[in-house]
């Protein structure tokens, strides 16, 4: 809790210093550098790290969802940001909208940093459009010691007779849908109308449970968990470790049916105002002190192989970070569903509405 706190008040002081309700003062010599991001997920310490080693102030813009973020690129525009923080499955969708624009990798020297694995990724074959940021599972974080995390089942949250608690899903459509369909038995990149229907009622079904408490992002989840609110709740793993920090009596698992991993990515705005700053803030996150920094702050793996050489082996082999060979086995990538991505989209609208 102190180290909470202690990181709220720092993110308030940093706010202030680095300016987050300042106005642009030119249009020809920006001072900022906006980045659009998922909440709490970056050290408060780096605001003003960053602008002392740049000059740039950092102002974040938060997001607690994939949907939520799009929406708002596509209500206000792009011009507003600078950097977007984005995962993996919807980067080919926002190339297609024209969110995003390809990185000039020359500006970003620190890109030789990225491990291997992380490069000519399905999501962006070329390399043009994304910069890793973190990387980190899925899975299901709830209260039972006795519960081996080796063994669990979605069953766990979607079978009412095997439901301990009170529980949340994750409000994320593509996700959701995706371990639906894997707690049935199919592929998590199906676009099988049949299958995504047996989804879509395999969460319905969830709904009507009376230990069903709604939807909630990764953060909003966790909270629940760590309140005793929920049993248990869908999160990502970084949520998930914060919380085991808080209670050790709390565990994470991958379900026996699959998951998924995914990486985060740094995306450069279709019409971001401050190209440099962007770039500065891209190098500054593959500096190889700062990728560590940023790991074990926020509790997820980095795709940065010079960070992986300065970090602890105790938090290399933190299964909850660093996920083992059995359960990195039974994970995929989540794939751009491409024209398909309206059977999801009308598939989430039933999920919500009924």
């Amino acid at each position: 809790m102190k180290k909470i706190l202690l990181a709220l008040a720092m993110f308030t002081a940093a706010c202030f210093f680095a300016g987050c309700n300042e106005e642009q003062k030119s249009s020809a010599h920006p001072d900022k550098v906006t980045v659009m991001i998922y909440s709490e997920y970056i050290d408060p310490e780096m605001l003003t790290d960053f602008q002392m080693k740049t000059g740039y102030k950092l102002q974040l813009e938060l997001y607690e969802a994939q949907e939520e973020m799009i929406g708002k690129l596509q209500a206000s525009g792009t011009s507003q940001y600078d950097v977007i923080i984005a995962s993996d499955v919807v980067i080919q969708q926002m190339i297609h909208l024209g969110l995003i624009q390809p990185i000039d990798t020359s500006k970003v020297p620190n890109r030789v940093n990225i491990a291997d694995q992380f490069k000519n990724a399905s999501y962006d074959p070329t390399n043009s459009y994304s910069i890793p940021y973190l990387w980190g599972t899925t899975g299901i974080l709830y209260r039972d010691a006795d519960v081996d995390p080796m063994k669990v089942s979605y069953s766990m949250l979607f079978d009412a007779k095997q439901t301990k608690g009170k529980f949340s899903l994750l409000e994320e459509s593509r996700s959701m849908l995706s371990m639906a369909l894997q707690a049935k038995g199919y592929d998590a990149n199906s676009t099988d109308q049949k299958q995504i229907n047996e989804a879509v009622e395999y969460i319905l079904q969830a709904k009507k449970d009376p230990h069903f408490l709604g939807f909630d992002g990764s953060v909003g989840g966790k909270d629940k968990v760590l309140s005793k609110m929920d049993w248990a709740a869908i999160v990502f793993n970084g949520e998930a470790m914060a919380a085991i920090e808080e209670d050790s009596t709390l565990q994470f698992a991958i379900p026996t049916e699959g998951s998924f991993m995914w990486v985060d990515a740094m995306l450069l705005s279709s019409k971001a105002p401050n190209k440099e700053g962007a770039y500065a803030f891209m190098n500054y996150i593959l500096d190889a002190k700062i990728g560590a920094q940023l790991a074990k702050f926020i509790n997820y793996a980095t795709p940065n192989k010079a960070s992986l050489e300065v970090i602890d082996e105790e938090f290399k082999s933190n299964r909850v970070i660093n996920p083992s060979k059995e359960e990195i086995d039974r994970m995929v990538f989540l794939k751009d569903p491409g024209d398909a991505a309206r059977i999801f989209d009308e598939a989430w609208t039933i999920v919500k509405t009924r």
